[in-house]
């Protein structure tokens, strides 16, 4: 047998070691030719008395287990009695031989060094040869690229045009990698198949299926790979979360910072698109998903695609701020406010302490409220419900024509395997069965059938776990009520104790709201992360069965909460705040003596509009700057710092240029998408819910998300450890998500327009109650009266400084006169505003899902030049697959043809010599006929 075929793990001795030959390339074995698709690492502990037997030095020898290893002589002073713990080694080093064999038995090539210290990380390189890539190609099957290339055309001659100009135009803002916007021509692509070989141009073996690729068909091997001294453990997940090894990954292609010429993908991510320097250049998707895979691909497409949508929403929401400004002087409301001639005489914001006021002195907050509370912003609510709705369907036209180009047009869901603590449950569940039945399952004796049907855990299995993500969730959400009912206390106690200083008085209002706000801001930041421990526990307890089921529930479980967090303080002050407020005479305490808590004079629009953008801005910053940059880099060197102090460590050799596999052990795991996902959809949520009340909000995520594609492309490529290559259609539940947000936009911004603002208030009273069709005398009108005698006894301000003697407070209410029949009861002004503010929801409601439909239904869902190519596609593939057919038999009936003639003309002379008569021919042409349908 070939040598180089065989399934060997070739145990080197110790790196500090003087090697034969040079290394060429830090990727491949130690013969340079091998290329080392996965690695598995685990930590080894020495036994106390380990002696090998044989010959010492640098021999090679078959050892026990059926490795090719090196002895030496162990045993020495160097090693460490390690006691209880050599059991628990000695039975994981059993169970890393029996699945390293099982893995060799499936095809796979192994190689790792040789355990020479006391303790220390051995790194399992594996390689897949090409017999193995290609039956696990065919098996999973993985389309590659046929030899028939074809032109993809573009629309009309006006779209070829457009298409020209808008690339060059574009062409300082092209990455500079190869093949990015050479998308002229297309390999067609099948199935890859052992019996259809002569369809692909394979060139050279080796590098036929790119690393993704290899990697990705190790994977499958290493994931359905079992183990029977492990408890019949399915996979290297399982190994992994039973500490036997502590870690697998696929390598990067090498270094990304490596000095002189030469050029790896990994290297040119870096430059042309993990670097802050090129944050105006389009992403190379293309190369993103041919390093990380379709699953990472898509998720930076859908990051470009909302980064490059938030543009039109920043220039529309700018000219919106931008008209509030150059508005103010004109709006007649805050000029009546301003006004001190009018001299409303206010009623005191606090008992006993506060006084009467003027109105006149809210004068900044009322023109501050214009800015975001004028006519635009109803505008803007419609265009942003609009934006939604075709960033939605936009995002299906990309996904599509990535499918299309990315060949995952009729990819089927892979078969998943089950997770590690399901396998863990269903043991435990068949340990509690009655003694014949685990008797039958143990001889072999029941039927399989039954033994799939006790593999499967039931709802009574799983009802505990159930009932406490229902108990858990409930206690979540309750806790975060619970934590804005105590910072609408902190905002009431703080605001009563600062009214008692006459130094602090003037400022109360804004510094309450400030530091109410930072409040809410620190506390959203902490529950974010415990609720997303939380949420990974509750969704473990479950015991989902796969990996998919566990990451979808996850995700529900993570968003549910953390929207709750997030949005829980601006629902208060949007929807809330100052509508329990009672009025002069009968207010609502929440605790003896403090009343509850009411809007400003201009409104609740203002603060709500702080509110939601220190939370946005704050939110975005520190997480940005704190959590995703200084957490992992403070991981990083304490994962190098115990490494350094690691006893078994000691004796590397640091001024050798290190393995890639050891490099790529030092980044941090990839835990999955979901962080960046939950992160993106929070900001969504923020951009689209309540823009009404904050115009600016797409400008702040431009602006972020700017930042964010770079530094999630920086952490991908330097940071982390080289994800698996997974294959997807889509982005999944999230975009469920996204759309769920839609439309929940599109009654938030109704009942913000609505109730919050003073639109409809406006509109009532210059169409119904205005003498001149302006909004002269809005505010009076706005204002109700309350006779101050009516005051409840120790509620009048004390040692009242007011300029005149007050007999009539007003407060903003529709309410009644002390003088009509019903004194401050509900006037017809307040049913009136009620009406108009209903009816307004449900027309606005109506009206932006019915454009919401109409722009879905106009851009269809597949575009139509990919549903022609897709078309055209498997027509020339039809065609290619015939023209190979023929080609294939006029070689197979060449050589026939040449032996069948051979054969007749020596018949021929045969016949002649012996017998006048030619009967052989006959059978000639049959056998060349029967050969023929052969082939």
């Amino acid at each position: 047998m070939d040598p180089e075929h065989l399934p060997v793990i070739n145990n080197y001795l110790d790196a500090n070691e003087p090697q034969s030959e040079a290394r060429l390339s830090r990727m491949h074995f130690h013969d340079n030719q091998r290329k080392v698709d996965y690695v598995l690492a685990y930590h080894y502990r020495k036994r106390g008395a380990h002696h090998s037997h044989g010959s010492p030095g640098h021999s090679l020898a078959v050892i026990s287990n059926g490795e090719t290893g090196k002895e030496r002589h162990t045993g020495g002073p160097g090693d460490i009695e390690l006691g209880p713990l050599d059991a628990l080694e000695e039975e994981r080093r059993e169970q890393r031989d029996e699945f390293e064999h099982n893995l060799m038995a499936a095809g796979l090539e192994l190689e790792k060094d040789l355990e020479s210290k006391s303790q220390g990380s051995v790194f399992v390189r594996i390689h897949a040869p090409w017999q193995v890539l290609a039956r696990e190609a065919e098996f999973l099957k993985i389309k590659v690229p046929t030899k028939k290339m074809y032109e993809i055309k573009a629309g009309g001659s006006i779209a070829k045009k457009f298409s020209a100009v808008l690339q060059t135009l574009s062409s300082p803002l092209q990455p500079r990698v190869p093949d990015h916007s050479n998308n002229r021509m297309k390999n067609l692509s099948y199935p890859f198949s052992r019996e259809k070989m002569y369809l692909y141009n394979i060139q050279e073996k080796d590098t036929f299926f790119d690393n993704a690729t290899r990697s990705r068909i190790v994977h499958e091997i290493l994931k359905r790979t079992a183990c029977s001294r492990a408890n019949n453990t399915m996979g290297i997940n399982s190994l992994i979360a039973n500490n036997i090894y502590e870690a697998a990954y696929p390598l990067h292609d090498g270094e990304y910072d490596s000095p002189g010429d030469d050029m790896n993908d990994r290297k040119l991510l870096y430059q042309e698109w993990a670097r802050y320097g090129v944050f105006y250049k389009f992403q190379p998707i293309d190369l993103i998903r041919k390093y990380f895979g379709e699953k990472i691909g898509l998720y930076f497409a859908w990051l470009g695609l909302y980064t490059s949508f938030l543009i039109p929403s920043s220039v529309i929401g700018v000219i919106v701020f931008l008209y509030g400004c150059a508005t103010i002087e004109e709006d007649i409301p805050s000029k009546e406010m301003c006004d001190h001639q009018n001299a409303f005489t206010m009623c005191p914001l606090c008992d006993k302490s506060c006084d009467y006021w003027n109105l006149s002195s809210a004068c900044g907050t009322a023109r501050a409220s214009h800015l975001f509370d004028n006519p635009a912003t109803v505008f803007f609510s419609i265009f942003m419900a609009l934006w939604a709705t075709m960033f939605l369907e936009n995002w299906k036209r990309l996904q599509m024509r990535l499918g299309y180009f990315w060949d995952l047009t009729g990819i089927e869901e892979e078969e998943e395997h089950s997770r590690p603590e399901y396998e863990t449950k269903v043991r435990e569940k068949l340990l509690r069965e009655s003694g014949k039945s685990e008797i039958q399952k143990l001889d072999g004796n029941s039927p399989e059938d039954d033994e799939d049907d006790e593999d499967k855990l039931t709802w009574k299995d799983r009802f505990p776990g159930y009932l406490m993500n229902f108990a858990s969730i409930l206690f979540m959400i309750a806790l975060t009520f619970s934590i804005v009912f105590g910072v609408i206390v902190y905002r009431i106690t703080t605001a009563a104790a600062l009214s008692l200083s006459k130094t602090t008085r003037s400022n109360v209002r804004a510094t309450v709201t400030a530091t109410a706000v930072i409040i809410n801001l620190v506390v959203i930041l902490i529950l974010d992360e415990i609720y997303g421990a939380v949420a990974k526990w509750l969704t473990k307890i479950e015991v989902p069965k796969t990996e998919q089921t566990f990451e979808e529930r996850l995700i529900l479980k993570a968003f549910l909460l953390k929207f709750v967090n997030a949005y829980s303080p601006i629902f208060y002050v949007a929807f809330f705040k100052g509508r329990f407020v009672g009025r002069p005479g009968s207010y609502v305490y929440v605790f003896d003596g403090y009343r509850m808590e009411e809007c400003a004079p201009g409104g609740c629009l203002m603060e709500l509009c702080i509110q939601l953008s220190i939370i946005m801005l704050g939110k975005q910053l520190i997480q940005n700057n704190i959590f995703e940059i200084g957490v992992p880099k403070l991981k990083k060197l304490f994962r190098k710092l115990k490494d350094e102090n690691e006893p078994g460590e000691s004796g590397l050799d640091h001024s050798k240029r290190p393995e890639q596999w050891d490099l790529d052990y030092s980044l941090e795991p990839y835990t999955g998408l979901t962080p960046e996902y939950m992160e993106m959809i929070i900001q969504f949520g923020f951009v689209t819910l309540f823009v009404a009340s904050f115009p600016l909000a797409p400008v702040f995520a431009l602006l972020n998300n700017v930042i964010e594609v770079r530094l999630d492309a920086k952490k991908f490529v330097t940071e982390l450890r080289r994800p698996d290559a997974v294959r997807t259609k889509d982005i999944g539940i999230w975009f469920d998500i996204l759309s769920g947000i839609g439309k929940f936009s599109v009654i938030i911004n109704a009942f913000v327009i609505a109730v919050t603002s003073d639109f409809i208030p406006r509109l009532v009273y210059q169409y119904s109650y205005s003498h001149n069709g302006t909004l002269h005398g809005f505010v009076n009108h706005t204002l109700s009266f309350f006779n101050v005698s009516q005051l409840k006894e120790g509620t009048q301000p004390e040692n009242s400084q007011f300029d005149q003697e007050v007999q009539f407070c007003r407060f903003k209410d529709y309410r009644e006169p002390p003088w009509a029949p019903n004194p401050y009861e509900f006037s017809k002004q307040y049913w009136s505003v009620l009406s108009a503010r209903l009816a307004f929801v449900i027309i606005f409601q109506n009206l932006v899902m019915f454009l919401s439909v109409l722009v879905d239904w106009m851009i269809p869902d597949i575009p139509t030049d990919i549903s022609d190519q897709i078309k055209k596609e498997k027509s020339l593939l039809v065609d290619f697959f015939l023209k190979e057919e023929h080609e294939k038999v006029k070689l197979a009936d060449e050589p026939t043809q040449k032996s069948q003639g051979g054969g007749d003309r020596s018949r021929r002379s045969r016949a002649a010599s012996s017998t006048p008569s030619g009967r052989s021919q006959p059978g000639s042409i049959a056998s060349s006929g029967s050969q023929h349908t052969n082939v």
